[in-house]
């Protein structure tokens, strides 16, 4: 007897999805090293709220004796909040090709082919979306918006809170140096807490690679060991990522950059059902979640590089 397609969303479900789910995840290098450093499981709520600590106690200083001492309070705590996204992606069999198909070893093959066309998708959409700038409201928030200096972010304007706007964004440098590098790689730095990963297009990454010596072409381990290039720029992997947006090579504190997904909607997959008006055959696979900074002043980016 031929496979029936709860045994086919069975077979899906357990051999196929988690495959999916690390292939989506280890597809692009900063979508890797998310997962890795900055991947969280949340329950639920309405939307996100990250605690953001702004200020310092103003009852604070040197005190000799029987000094009266200041005990009054001040805000120092507010938060940031990111709405919920949802991203979907659909596996869809005609009942033309599942004819052809008919063997169970052709069909489990061709659902294989189907889900790896969905994990195509899910990841150009997730890689797409960490960069994206808003021109699409139903995506989540991206580093063009959140390295910005007059930007809404987590309902917090940037343009009123001096301590939300980015650390630098340098859009004037179009010509790669490193000087201009240093410079931006300063203002993102405070004390210990500096970026932790720099990421950029293949031509600003092949152009920062012309500027090294040969004995400083040095390589990040970890990234090596995901399978993608760097080079070292003052201990941080610089990073080609397909996803980013021409002209900008962006500074970012992993620490406080957050990728956020539902527990319950985190690559869930959705068995094959059959629409009352086709003839075909459809599964999705569903992820909600959200991206953001708790700290925005420790990312920056160059974003006029044109050479």
């Amino acid at each position: 007897m031929a496979l029936t397609y709860d045994q086919i969303s069975g077979i899906t479900q357990r051999k196929f999805i988690p495959k999916l789910y690390d292939n989506i995840f280890n597809s692009n290098p900063l979508l890797q090293r998310h997962r890795k450093r900055s991947y969280e499981l949340v329950d639920g709520g309405i939307s996100i709220m990250v605690p953001l600590n702004y200020a310092v106690p103003t009852a604070s200083g040197w005190y000799f004796g029987a000094d009266t001492l200041n005990v009054n309070d001040n805000d120092q705590i507010t938060a940031a909040e990111y709405t919920w996204k949802a991203l979907y992606t659909n596996i869809s069999i005609l009942r033309t090709d599942e004819l052809k198909n008919a063997g169970d070893e052709q069909m489990v093959s061709l659902v294989k082919s189907k889900v790896k066309i969905a994990e195509k998708q899910m990841e150009d959409q997730l890689g797409t979306g960490i960069f994206s700038n808003a021109t699409n409201a139903k995506s989540i928030v991206g580093l063009q918006q959140i390295v910005a200096t007059s930007n809404t972010i987590g309902g917090i304007s940037q343009s009123s809170f001096s301590w939300w706007g980015a650390g630098s964004v340098d859009s004037t440098t179009t010509t790669l140096s490193l000087s201009a590098m240093q410079t931006v790689w300063n203002l993102c730095t405070i004390g210990s807490w500096s970026p932790t990963v720099a990421v950029t297009t293949r031509s600003i990454f092949n152009s920062y690679y012309a500027l090294l010596q040969p004995q400083q072409r040095f390589q990040d381990s970890e990234s090596a060991s995901g399978g993608f290039q760097s080079l070292l720029f003052n201990g941080l992997p610089i990073l080609p990522d397909s996803h980013c947006p021409s002209s900008n090579l962006f500074f970012l504190n992993e620490d406080y950059m957050h990728l956020w997904a539902h527990k319950d909607e985190d690559m869930r997959f959705e068995p094959f059902a059959k629409p009352i008006n086709q003839n075909v055959k459809v599964a999705k696979i569903y992820w909600m979640g959200a991206y953001g900074t708790s700290n925005a002043r420790l990312q920056g980016a160059l974003t006029g590089i044109t050479n």
